[in-house]
Parts: structure tokens; sequence; C-alpha cells
């Protein structure tokens, strides 16, 4: 047994897919798809949430760093906070939805120009809130199962809204929560210092079985680039939020 493994025992099996004492799945580049409905997922809500948090060092420098010769194995854990801390309330990560009908409908879920959704009618997908500082409990979008009939694909995607990057200092996660079965769980990981947009997961429905794909596609435009990257054929324009 490797000396790191003796400080952190059974480290390997938080990576890949997930495991009984965590209820979740991870997707990765290796273990990038996962079907609701082999899951037993396929009614209710599922809850799409978007979270993030920075490195302390991005608003302090290092100025922590004598108190961690006291403490050695702080070395090894770089300290997060929330993106809400004073510093870096500038970064507002956003989650968003571009969705495709059976019926041929197209559009996108986002809090820019208050686009929210309808849980019950068509799109059958909502957003609750517009998390602009990192709070714990992120963003999240809802999506009725119970008319998955209805959708055809869905594509999920995160994009900072202000003009500064900010991909490379977040540690963001986006977390879905099926009505039934174990969460599923993709990290934005890869670092893009100049990424505006990223495409996080696909939902298609593949004869009538739901199919999830991680992405994570970092792009560095907008909302427009992520359409033509995946062939939505939408016409975009500036879009604005509403004051906070």
């Amino acid at each position: 047994m490797a000396f790191w493994d003796g400080l952190w025992p059974r480290r390997e099996a938080q990576f890949e897919s997930g495991n009984a004492a965590t209820n979740s799945i991870v997707l990765s580049k290796r273990h990038a798809t996962v079907s609701l409905t082999k899951q037993g997922a396929l009614t209710g809500n599922l809850r799409v949430n978007l979270s993030w948090r920075m490195r302390t060092s991005d608003i302090e420098g290092r100025s922590r760093q004598s108190g961690r010769l006291l403490r050695p194995f702080k070395l090894f854990q770089p300290d997060v906070v929330q993106a809400h801390t004073q510093g870096v309330v500038n970064v507002d990560l956003d989650l968003g939805c571009m969705y495709e009908l059976k019926d041929g409908t197209k559009g996108v879920v986002q809090p820019l120009g208050n686009l929210i959704g309808d849980l019950n009618g068509p799109p059958y997908i909502r957003l609750s809130g517009d998390d602009r500082f990192g709070a714990p409990s992120g963003e999240t979008v809802y999506v009725n199962l119970d008319q998955r009939e209805q959708i055809k694909r869905l594509l999920f995607f995160v994009y900072i809204y202000d003009q500064t990057p900010a991909f490379d200092r977040t540690h963001a996660k986006v977390t879905l929560y099926p009505g039934n079965g174990p969460r599923i769980e993709i990290e934005l990981d890869e670092r893009a210092p100049q990424a505006r947009s990223c495409a996080v997961f696909t939902v298609e429905n593949v004869k009538d079985e739901l199919i999830v794909r991680r992405e994570v596609k970092f792009v560095y435009g907008f909302q427009s680039e992520l359409d033509r990257l995946y062939g939505w054929g939408m016409q975009w324009g500036r879009g604005y939020k509403s004051r906070a």
C-alpha cells in the first residue's frame, strides 16, 4: 500500500462511477453516458443543479501560505471559498438549456431574457431562480419527465454573464437529481482560461430511452456558438438580465 493510500483510505473509490456510500454516478471522459431509463428515473421532475466555488488564492493571494507551514498536510489541500465571497462577486455563472421537442419546437431556457420556461406545458422545462453569487443552493433547472415523450433532445450549458472569463478559477459542478435512482455528477474540471461558455451534457430520447451524455466542451463565444456546434439552428440576439 502506498503512503498516500494510508492517509486517504479508499481514495480510488471516489472516481469514475458512484457507489452505495455516495449514491452517485460520476460521468467522466472514460464513462461518459448513463441511461435514465435503465436507472428507472423516468417519472417526476429531473432536477439539474449548478454550483461553483473558487480558490482562496484568487482573492487572498499568498497571505495564508505562512499558516500552512505550521500544518504541512494543508499544502496538499487548496483552500476554497464560496463564490459569493467579497472580491469575486463579479463572477456570474449561469445555467441554461436548449431544447428540441418531438414536434420540432426549439428554444432555450436561461436567465438572460427572463426565459424561465414552463414545467407543466411546453417545453416542460423551467428555471428556478438566478444565483449570481455562487450560493450553496446554486441554480436549478427542472425537467418534467412525465412528458418525456414530447422531448427529442436537450443541451444543458453554463456560461459567464459578465465579460470576465473565469472557468479556470472556478470549481463548477453540475448535478442531476432524478426522481428515482442515484444522482449524476459532472465536474467542469478542464481548464479553459478564455472560454465563456461550456456545453455540459446532453439528454437524447433514443427509441424511447433517455440517454445522458457528458460533453464538457468549452467555447470562446456564447449561446450562438454552442448552437452551431450542436446544430440547433436558432437565431440569437443580445440578451439582458433584470437588475438584482
